[in-house]
């Protein structure tokens, strides 16, 4: 049985090498991101781009970036930008990640990455080829905690595993939070918080050999719950996501020799506890310095150190990988009869 769990191997993102950033869609998740860099890393936000003169004006004048922008394009096309951050709703994603690639950017797209697995393979196919990095934004799987869960997957710790639970719910009505209600602009939960629980059985199981998928829909169309189980041989995963209450918001996954959990919220900073199978031993991970929505600054802190390395796919996050989860999210949304406008 394990005495000691693994130390996490994530350097502090203030070693990354710099890069210039340019943001693309000054929201609210734009603002914890810039705020993250400006606090814990040598990241530079350089330049924003919005259709709003006015919210591009508010957050350069927030975080002292020089350079503002009244177009995507003339964002993209700063000489002065080395990383386009791309943080609009979903189903701006695809065609925005194109047009900073088109432009030599390296690019780092919130997730979800795109609405689909053929938009998000048409965005690799554009990086691998323009020779840039893009990664998705999945925070969570950058965080000092997910290098101590791989660890101990990769040394058999937990051995065989054969179930997982993860949850993300949210109280989210259409005054919270149109676009989530907004089929146009591909709402939903699953795509904005049941992303979550997707990837994090991707990187414990891997992709899914079956999935069966139900739920409910809001009057607009868009799910609005949903329970899904993966299978992957033996072992099963279940993922729950809402946006009709905040839930537990938790992950466990169990093997025969141990289990680990991951308390609210599991896609954040948390401790990580691991339990031998017997109850007898328990081991708890410090989950870093960097807590809250500032842990953002870790994939910012990665992406810059694959550009330093001249690396064009992420170990920790390959494309190959995001398609696959947004493949996942397709099926779950076909057996739902979710489709958004234009796909």
């Amino acid at each position: 049985m394990i005495t000691s769990l693994p130390s996490s191997r994530v350097p502090d993102p203030a070693l990354a090498p710099p890069l210039r950033w340019g943001v693309l869609g000054p929201g609210t998740i734009a603002h914890v991101l810039a705020g993250a860099l400006q606090k814990h890393s040598r990241q530079q936000v350089v330049a924003v781009g919005s259709r709003s003169r006015e919210r591009a004006d508010q957050f350069a004048a927030e975080f002292d970036v020089p350079r503002v922008h009244t177009s995507y394009e003339e964002l993209v096309a700063d000489p002065g930008v080395d990383v386009v951050y791309v943080a609009t709703p979903h189903s701006h994603h695809h065609a925005q990640a194109l047009l900073a690639i088109a432009a030599g950017k390296h690019v780092l797209v919130e997730k979800a990455f795109t609405r689909n697995a053929s938009e998000a393979r048409e965005v690799a196919d554009a990086a691998r080829a323009a020779g840039v990095v893009v990664l998705e934004s999945m925070w969570s799987r950058f965080l000092p905690g997910a290098d101590v869960l791989r660890q101990l997957l990769s040394d058999g710790a937990l051995g065989e595993v054969s179930s997982l639970t993860a949850d993300h719910g949210q109280l989210i009505g259409p005054d919270d939070a149109q676009r989530l209600h907004d089929p146009r602009l591909a709402g939903g939960a699953l795509l904005d918080l049941g992303i979550y629980p997707v990837s994090f059985a991707s990187l414990v199981l891997g992709p899914p050999q079956e999935v069966t998928a139900t739920g409910s829909l809001t009057t607009s169309g868009v799910d609005e719950q949903v329970t899904a189980v993966l299978r992957v041989g033996a072992a099963q995963a279940t993922l729950t996501t809402t946006l009709r209450e905040r839930t537990h918001n938790t992950a466990r996954v169990t093997g025969d020799l141990a289990r680990v959990d991951l308390p609210a919220d599991f896609y954040t900073p948390v401790p990580l506890t691991l339990t031998s199978a017997d109850g007898r031993r328990v081991l708890t991970a410090d989950p870093g310095s960097i807590l809250g929505h500032e842990g953002l600054v870790y994939q910012a802190a990665h992406l810059a150190q694959l550009v330093a390395d001249g690396a064009t796919d992420s170990p920790l996050l390959p494309l190959d990988e995001t398609i696959s989860i947004l493949a996942t999210t397709d099926e779950i949304r076909r057996q739902l009869g979710v489709t958004f406008p234009g796909e």
